[in-house]
């Protein structure tokens, strides 16, 4: 066993903390990942810094929060420059390989402007978020703007899966009867099998090219960080055969949500109800069809993980690899009257999030459940530090979670955060919200959560009496409240004016800055005895060489 491990990332697209067995749920069963969790560390409070996918990932990739990155929404590029998780690995000798997923859009009009070809190295690695693509593969495909014909669609076509669009007609549409294509965007056909078998389905392709690009790592001598980034169980909500009909309305967890809720008077949270798709999740029989199809897709993705760590076990990759597994955020899956994600409850902004280091200084910590507040952009760091990257503090905003991991003391954090821009939504266009104020920020410091909405009034929760976060304090003249709004409001003030982009200021810089002296600029001294005084170094030494 080397000193510096590999580390696989593996990210589930849009998958609930509280749909895993390992974290509480009564009916969906995944031994696979409670398996991770026994021989690892699982989170109990982990949270995105944005409830959708985009700019979730990005502060995944870069380490750094929405405000810092600049990209804000679903299609709205990384700017050039904005260091990633792979540029530092690089420095450090290491590889970071993409295989699924990530939601990058290039910066084409910033290349463009310094003059990057797209094609060139360079290039590719600002195109793919600084990952060598080994396997892209965003899904919504091949008619998406961000997603064109892919290698899924040519192994398809090459299985005898051949369409114009083999992704939609065979991965995600179901068939009657009479052999009709039944789309799964529509969501009354998520309870029918996919029109593929399993074995060529997203999610195990690309469990396999995971276990192609390992295969080819081991040549390469370099550690490497594998950003396996799973497609499913995000939607279209459709799984193979046998997966489709594991599930039924009887293993459907009661809803979380009151009628209460529903007469609210906040205007930004009346917009979510209204719309479509929260709109849709809200009646049962939505609920009753696209669940059983969520779960089967989580079943199908623990199995391949199992396929896949005991593939790990028989190469001995598992001996020098860490494990991380987590999600880009939740579902609401008609909790609170909502859909999809893109607010602040739990089941949108909390994430599952496991960590096995296989590393004798792991074994103090096995199995053990952590408590503490952590944040996706501290795994930048924690995977850093694993392949013997040096620290960057003044890039990097996440905080190494290896103390917790290696049973330590050192690591705390009184409070996380989130955003989401909504510029794009059906609640933007309801409220006739410009773009600049349609945005949200949540501050969360493990009891209270407070959001701050642009022109509204803020939402509070407390869940240590609300757990299930259904009474909204926003406007309680409590003073208990008062006092709780304000606090939270003057935490996310000085969260929001900290050096957020001072990324070229590497601390050696700002210490010399600091000793003016030793460049021989002089500032304010009187003359030489005071300079004496205050440096404790001789005025004559300052003259150069041969100066008379």
């Amino acid at each position: 066993m080397t000193d510096r491990p590999n580390v696989l990332w593996i990210m589930a697209d849009q998958l609930r903390f509280d749909y895993l067995s390992c974290y509480g749920h009564p009916h969906l069963h995944t031994p696979h990942i409670d398996a991770l969790a026994e021989r690892g560390v699982r989170f109990s409070n982990a949270y995105v810094q944005s409830p959708v996918c985009g700019p979730s990932r990005m502060s995944a990739y870069t380490g750094r929060y929405v405000r810092s990155h600049g990209s804000t929404w679903n299609g709205m590029p990384l700017r050039v420059g904005e260091p990633t998780l792979g540029d530092h690995l690089r420095e450090a000798g290491a590889r970071a390989v993409l295989v699924g997923k990530t939601h990058m859009v290039a910066d084409a009009e910033g290349m463009a402007w310094l003059g990057i070809d797209p094609a060139s190295e360079i290039g590719v690695r600002v195109s793919e978020c600084g990952f060598e693509p080994f396997e892209r593969d965003d899904g919504l495909h091949p008619d998406s703007p961000r997603q064109k014909w892919s290698d899924y669609d040519d192994y398809l076509v090459a299985h005898g899966y051949a369409s114009d669009n083999p992704w939609e007609d065979f991965a995600n549409s179901g068939k009657d009867a009479s052999g009709e294509l039944l789309s799964a965007w529509l969501l009354k056909n998520s309870r029918m099998p996919a029109n593929v078998p399993e074995e060529h389905s997203e999610t195990a392709y690309m469990t396999n090219r995971a276990m192609a690009f390992m295969e080819e790592a081991a040549s390469d001598g370099r550690p490497w960080v594998c950003h396996l980034s799973y497609i499913k169980p995000h939607w279209p909500y459709i799984v193979p055969a046998p997966y489709h009909d594991m599930f039924d309305e009887r293993h459907i967890v009661d809803p979380i949500r009151s009628e209460a809720e529903r007469d609210t008077d906040h205007p930004l949270v009346r917009a979510y109800h209204e719309a479509r798709v929260c709109k849709s999740f809200s009646r049962d029989h939505v609920r009753e069809h696209v669940i059983p199809a969520y779960m089967g897709l989580i079943k199908q993705l623990d199995d391949n993980l199992g396929r896949l760590f005991a593939w790990m076990n028989e190469t001995g990759l598992s001996e020098n690899t860490i494990i991380a597994f987590t999600s880009d955020h939740g579902d609401y899956m008609g909790d609170h009257w909502m859909g999809d994600k893109d607010f602040y409850h739990e089941m949108a902004v909390k994430v599952p999030l496991i960590i096995a280091d296989p590393r004798p200084a792991g074994n103090a910590s096995r199995g053990t459940v952590s408590d503490a507040l952590v944040e996706m952009i501290d795994l930048a760091p924690t995977f850093m530090t694993a392949v013997g990257c040096a620290p960057k503090p003044h890039v990097i905003e996440g905080r190494d979670l290896t103390p917790i991991l290696h049973g330590h003391d050192g690591f705390s954090r009184h409070y996380v955060i989130s955003e989401h821009d909504y510029h794009w939504s059906d609640m933007a266009r309801t409220l006739e919200q410009p773009q600049e104020d349609a945005r949200t920020t949540m501050i969360f410091d493990g009891r209270w959560k407070y959001i701050r909405c642009e022109g509204f009034r803020p939402v509070l929760f407390d869940l240590e009496t609300d757990p299930h976060e259904l009474v909204d304090l926003g406007a309680s003249e409590l003073p208990e409240h008062v006092e709780v709004r304000e606090r939270s409001a003057a935490a996310l003030l000085e969260w929001a004016t900290r050096h957020h982009t001072r990324i070229t200021a590497k601390p050696e810089l700002l210490v010399r800055q600091g000793k003016t002296s030793e460049s021989g600029i002089l500032i304010g001294f009187w003359d030489e005895a005071e300079y004496e005084e205050a440096t404790g170094i001789p005025f004559d030494s300052l003259k150069p060489q041969g100066r008379p």
